[in-house]
């Protein structure tokens, strides 16, 4: 439960946000195979500026970010 109340505060976010556009990054600026991290990095970049989390349902929680904090608050 801990872990995805982090990853749905605002600070999760950011950090999602940040490991994702630095994925993006390097695997852009590195090129060739690299360019396959860019794929990668756009999944937490995604998901945080979206505000779902992509673990929640295999833990057979709420997808998005909203429902999923208020389903913490909750327990």
């Amino acid at each position: 439960m801990t872990f995805f109340r982090w990853m749905s505060s605002s600070n999760g976010r950011l950090v999602r946000v940040v490991a994702g556009a630095a994925l993006v990054v390097v695997g852009v600026i590195v090129g060739g195979a690299w360019l396959a991290l860019s794929v990668v990095g756009l999944v937490p970049l995604l998901a945080g500026v979206f505000d779902v989390c992509v673990f929640a349902p295999l833990a057979h929680m709420p997808f998005a970010g909203h429902t999923l904090r208020n389903s913490l608050v909750k327990k």
